[in-house]
């Protein structure tokens, strides 16, 4: 059975304005992948915990967070926020049958809710609901249209909720971040201008000095077109302290550097360029913010015949660069990138991506070095499987690292018409080669003829990969 509940909040900041610029990027990722893109968990309650309870986290985010108040408006020259200073919002109360597991009744809500159908314009961006069973609340479910907030935003949001004064519920801190409206004030100014233009200076010297094709193009183009594969490598975990502590680097330019390295080896492109997600919380006014300021940063890799040590002290002198030009009016870098195509004579695709959403990266420097026997073994329980087939586009290339505690998990997503799924997976496995070998060898220029591990056909079904090993759980 299902019921619900109107919870009204208000807070500061209402009033109708030009979205922000990470607004603009996850707006535009959200037209080309037509998703809301939806974010968001279920997780079990303190015992204890009554319905009040939530309705009271649910009324905290909508009060405090301008984004959690955000519909939009459509005019001619583009879509507008707007942002509410009072209303109400629905939180559905979900029986669980007797006998039935809550958290599987939670996690079938979650999907739910994930899956319906979200209007900008009528609906508020948060939807919550509580689970119970016998009259006990059990789970709380909450998706977030990613207009809210992005990975950072969320451990800001998470923080803060955790922290609330336990007698009134209020936040322990005045709000300090820009809102968006504020960001858009700013980014008009003389110095959001300037900033703009300096991104578009560097972004358009690559432009027109790169080759125009990334990929030599797929060989298998498949239906359904877009595909997502999840590798996890315990092998990888073991073999990142040795690297770590050697290059004084932490294991995102580690991976990034072998990325590039396994793109080059299995495509014979030895200049590697890709747009690298940033999360630009370390600029004034955006630490704490909960609105999403994720951009891309234009990145380019000249790998060849680099060891991994080599690459990764390359790889950080090169994304310090793409860091500080990954702020800007994204409308305008549209503009400039079909400019350059056209003047070239040809589309320039920048279509590879990059994306470290680990928020909290553990630091694997102090951790054992492990020995080659132990990454031997650790090789055996390597795991590949394809999840997620659609005709609704995910962006042409797309890599994503997250982390389990005891392994490396690299998401791949891609369009089969651009890149075919065998290679797909020849760069991931690649990876885990070139950072095991490199583990035991500090100039492992590994073997430029090194082939990565084996791999299944893209249509073999999910089946163990070596010595039994079973398919992961992976986070999505």
């Amino acid at each position: 059975m299902v019921d619900r509940m109107l919870v009204p909040f208000e807070g500061d900041g209402s009033g109708v304005d030009d979205l922000s610029w990470g607004q603009h990027e996850i707006f535009r990722a959200m037209q080309r992948q037509q998703s809301w893109l939806p974010i968001g968990a279920a997780m079990p309650l303190a015992e204890g915990a009554s319905i009040e309870d939530v309705a009271d986290r649910l009324r905290f985010i909508m009060s405090r967070y301008p984004t959690a108040r955000t519909r939009l408006r459509f005019d001619p020259d583009g879509p507008k926020q707007v942002v509410h200073s009072s209303g109400e919002a629905w939180l559905e109360i979900v029986d669980a049958p007797e006998g039935a597991d809550p958290a599987r009744v939670a996690a079938e809500v979650e999907g739910r809710l994930r899956d319906a159908p979200y209007d900008f314009v009528a609906d508020w961006p948060v939807r919550t609901a509580v689970i119970r069973q016998g009259g006990v609340p059990t789970h709380q479910v909450t998706v977030l249209c990613h207009l809210v907030t992005d990975g950072g935003g969320a451990m800001v949001l998470l923080s803060e909720l955790a922290q609330r004064d336990p007698v009134t519920g209020a936040a322990r801190r005045p709000v300090t971040a820009l809102t968006p409206l504020e960001q858009v004030h700013w980014q008009r100014s003389p110095s959001g201008r300037r900033t703009t233009e300096m991104a578009l200076r560097r972004w358009e010297g690559i432009l027109r000095t790169i080759p125009a094709r990334r990929f030599p193009g797929s060989a298998r183009p498949r239906r359904p077109r877009h595909w997502e594969g999840h590798f996890t490598s315990a092998a990888m975990h073991l073999a990142m302290p040795a690297i770590t502590r050697r290059t004084r680097a932490d294991t995102s330019p580690v991976l990034l550097a072998s990325f590039a390295m396994a793109l080059a080896r299995c495509t014979g492109i030895q200049r590697v360029v890709l747009q690298v997600v940033v999360g630009n919380r370390f600029r004034a006014g955006l630490t704490e913010s909960v609105s999403p300021v994720n951009q891309t940063g234009l990145c380019v890799l000249d790998v060849a015949g680099l060891s991994l040590d080599e690459a990764v002290a390359h790889t950080r002198r090169r994304t310090m660069a793409a860091y500080k030009y990954a702020y800007y009016d994204p409308r305008r870098m549209d503009e400039l990138v079909a400019r350059v195509g056209r003047e070239r004579g040809e589309a320039v695709d920048i279509d590879c991506y990059f994306n470290d959403r680990r928020v909290d990266r553990p630091d694997r420097s102090t951790a054992p070095v492990a020995s080659p026997r132990e990454l031997e073994r650790a090789l055996a329980e390597t795991e590949f499987r394809w999840d997620r087939r659609l005709d609704t586009p995910f962006e042409p290339m797309f890599l994503h690292v997250s982390d389990l505690p005891d392994r490396v998990v690299l998401t791949i997503c891609g369009d089969t018409h651009y890149v075919a799924p065998d290679d797909m997976e020849a760069y991931v496995r690649q990876m885990e080669a070139i950072v095991v070998a490199a583990a035991g060898d500090p100039d492992p220029a590994a073997d430029p003829d090194a082939a990565p591990n084996p791999a299944p056909g893209p249509d073999t079904p999910a089946r163990p990969d070596r010595a039994g090993a079973r398919p992961a759980v992976v986070p999505a």
